[in-house]
């Protein structure tokens, strides 16, 4: 009877080990995958830059590239973000760890790309600090740093331009020779020098996000002035700007914070009117190139 009673016994006590088993798995999976850290969210942006710009004591200052990274999701087990510089949009995985107070990422980006790297990040206060290093050592790309803050971002069709800054477009100019007459009447031509082209007062007056523009308002506007305030919309929907002349312009503004790669679905009927202004009358635009020292 009790050899009758214990094989009875044998298929029950197997299933409840499995059903433990399964519990156990089921609440390990559970803790893994339940988010944590959830204050950490959102976008964190800051200068990014190598060693040898941050030591620079010229006009580089306050020109360095800016890096957003948007922590979507954190688990015991994994890190989802995505960083955005210098005009590059790249996915982030990685992991999350503790010590005592002291949290810390490694966030890899893909690989796929030539210039991918690797993130190390440390929590201080409210900032988050770290470096960036290339996979590809053969590039030899220095080591970036970073510092950053959480930021939140809004569109605001207000937002313009700060005024004490000058908008000169850097990354391309005109080699001009200049032409010395003397006392005596000698012409001397001098050798040639870089002349850059640069925005008028115009970009601070004309928001094209606000008000609708007439051709008048544009007309007589130079080709810089037309692509910065054309640009300025995109900013202010927090556009990733690829080419470097607007990435030197907008990175260094506080309210800027590049999000997207596309924003056309953003974009109010004002703005679209605006641009479609903007782009004719840009075709025949003219620049204006000055001499300036760096």
């Amino acid at each position: 009877m009790k050899k009758i009673l214990l094989f009875a016994l044998i298929p029950f006590l197997m299933l409840s080990c499995r059903d433990t088993k399964k519990t156990n798995t089921t609440k390990n999976t559970t803790v893994a995958q339940q988010e944590i850290h959830k204050e950490l969210y959102g976008f964190w942006v800051g200068d990014f830059y190598t060693k040898e710009e941050l030591e620079y004591d010229g006009d580089m200052q306050g020109s360095f590239d800016k890096l957003n990274i948007n922590i979507k999701k954190i688990t015991k087990d994994t890190v989802i973000a995505q960083s955005v510089v210098a005009g590059n949009s790249r996915p982030l995985l990685g992991k999350l760890s503790e010590d005592r107070d002291k949290i810390t990422f490694i966030l890899d980006e893909p690989g796929s790309h030539k210039y991918d790297g690797k993130f190390e990040v440390t929590l201080v206060g409210d900032t988050l600090i770290g470096k960036w290093n290339a996979y590809n050592k053969e590039l030899k790309w220095p080591e970036k740093e970073f510092k950053l803050l959480k930021k939140k971002f809004e569109y605001n069709a207000s937002l313009m331009l700060p005024t004490e800054a000058s908008y000169v477009d850097w990354s391309e100019h005109k080699m001009i020779k200049r032409v010395d007459t003397a006392e005596d009447g000698t012409v001397d031509t001098l050798e040639a020098n870089p002349f850059y082209r640069s925005a008028s007062d115009q970009i601070f007056k004309l928001n094209a996000s606000t008000n609708l523009l007439k051709e008048d308002d544009v007309k007589n506007l130079r080709k810089l002035d037309l692509q910065i305030i054309k640009n300025t919309i995109f900013a202010r929907h927090g556009y990733v700007f690829r080419k470097p002349t607007f990435r030197n312009f907008f990175d260094p503004v506080e309210w800027y914070v590049p999000v997207k790669n596309n924003v056309d679905d953003d974009l109010t009927p004002i703005e679209n009117k605006n641009i479609t202004l903007l782009d004719r009358f840009t075709k025949y635009a003219e620049d204006n190139y000055d001499a300036f020292g760096r």
